[in-house]
């Protein structure tokens, strides 16, 4: 066999195969004899026709079976003389198979780029060393205040007022019909003035009081957030039932008592705590892996292939869609479209891909590796993540191959980033008043 390789790029080749003809002969010779053990032909008994009619009869199909098992049988070899390391599906369109001389193909396949070893030490780092504040101790009561808080019936006979929760009936007609997007909706509760269907919806509230009927006719923009009713004009025929007043419960230890295991207010302000300065060293870590690969991609310079860059395109259109079907929406209601997800994310997408290339470089470079103890280790906390038994966790991953390389990549990956951040010259600062708390 001959294998030789053309450089369409550093990280793109043409592998030209060439498999002897003495095997293409014996491949051939192999597959018609097959054929005429099996082979029911009119005028010949079973394994009686000669080969010059089944040649006749079933060459194109003999030829393609034996050009996909020539290709098959040749190409792990051929992957392994001309020594390439390829990361994505190859590419190759099968020629015609001739009985006479050798058997050629191309294969087009993609490589990790080579990257020269990483300097990675002595990176200057800046860690900003967040506090949580009394504001946001107050922002967070006061969120929980609000999922506590009760709506009653207003005592007062009065019209609708900016600000006041009403509970409504309401159906949205185009051209005197139904419309689909503004299906008849009962006992509705929402804040007028929040534009929740529209701003100018709620406009038209003002004044009605309960019992009241009412005819509104609003436009929706062309940018609404709902494709679907954007530019649309329709009139909604409303009743109005009630007006609410919201009565907030008091912020004390009764006020703590609601959220679980708090028996006091302070209780609950240390939980508070806890958790924002949990979030605020999450941020300076990814803020400082910010950096991290800020400095290591400007001074590391490589292609990327593009079935790298495809497949973490890929990835990130998914999650994008898993967040909408979360929310019950699709990418239609939000007038976005595949392809304009595909331009908008690529350049994220070559970012993730560099930032892997880079991780998985000096995980070679320092011959890292994952002992059974750190996996273990792992696996304990994702099972403790997901509050499921870790044995459950252990079991699918022993399932599926690939995506447990994936994930001890992954943690390859985080030890990278430690050791750098280990070997990294760290200067601790207060936040500039700039940065949002």
């Amino acid at each position: 066999m001959k294998v030789t390789v053309e450089n369409v790029s550093s990280v793109k080749k043409i592998m030209n195969v060439e498999v002897p003809e003495e095997t293409v002969v014996h491949e051939l010779n192999e597959a018609y004899k097959a054929l005429k053990k099996t082979a029911k032909i009119k005028g010949f008994r079973k394994g009686k026709a000669p080969r010059s009619v089944l040649e006749q009869l079933f060459k194109k199909d003999v030829h393609n079976d034996v050009s996909s098992k020539l290709i098959q049988d040749s190409f792990i070899e051929a992957l392994k003389e001309a020594d390439l390391d390829i990361v994505a599906k190859p590419e190759i369109d099968p020629p015609g198979l001739d009985v006479k001389g050798p058997y050629t193909y191309a294969v087009t396949v993609e490589i990790k780029p080579e990257i020269q070893d990483i300097d990675f030490k002595n990176l200057p780092l800046k860690k900003n060393l967040y506090h949580a504040t009394d504001e946001e101790m107050d922002a967070q009561l006061k969120m929980l205040q609000k999922n506590l808080a009760k709506q009653t019936p207003i005592a007062e006979v009065r019209g609708v007022r900016e600000n006041d929760f009403v509970l409504l009936d309401y159906e949205g007609f185009k051209n005197g019909k139904p419309f689909a997007e503004t299906q008849k909706t009962e006992n509705h509760t929402m804040k007028v003035g929040e534009g929740h269907i529209l701003k100018e919806f709620d406009d038209q509230l003002i004044g009605m009081k309960p019992g009241d009927n009412r005819e509104i006719k609003v436009k929706f923009p062309e940018d609404y957030h709902n494709a679907k009713l954007a530019n649309q004009e329709i009139t909604f025929q409303v009743t109005l039932h009630e007006i609410r007043e919201e009565v907030l419960p008091e912020i004390d230890d009764e006020f703590a008592k609601n959220f679980g295991q708090y028996e006091t207010l302070d209780d609950l302000k240390t939980a508070i705590t806890k958790n924002l300065d949990e979030g605020y060293t999450k941020r300076a870590e990814q803020e400082m892996n910010e950096q991290i690969f800020k400095s290591l991609i400007s001074k590391t310079e490589f292609e990327l292939p593009d079935s790298m860059v495809d497949y973490e395109l890929e990835r990130i259109i998914e999650e994008v869609e898993r967040t909408l079907a979360y929310h019950n929406k699709t990418m239609e209601d939000q007038g976005l479209t595949r392809e304009s997800l595909l331009e908008q994310h690529r350049e994220l997408a070559e970012k993730k891909v560099r930032r892997h290339l880079i991780l998985d470089k000096i995980v070679q470079q320092e011959n890292m590796t994952l002992s059974d103890e750190e996996l273990e280790n792992a696996f304990n906390d994702m099972a403790q993540g997901f509050k499921q038994p870790v044995e459950e966790i252990k079991k699918y991953y022993s399932q599926n191959n690939e995506t447990l390389e994936l994930f001890k990549q992954t943690l390859l990956e985080k030890q990278a980033i430690d050791l750098i951040i280990k070997n990294s010259t760290i200067e601790e600062v207060e936040p500039s008043l700039e940065q949002p708390s």
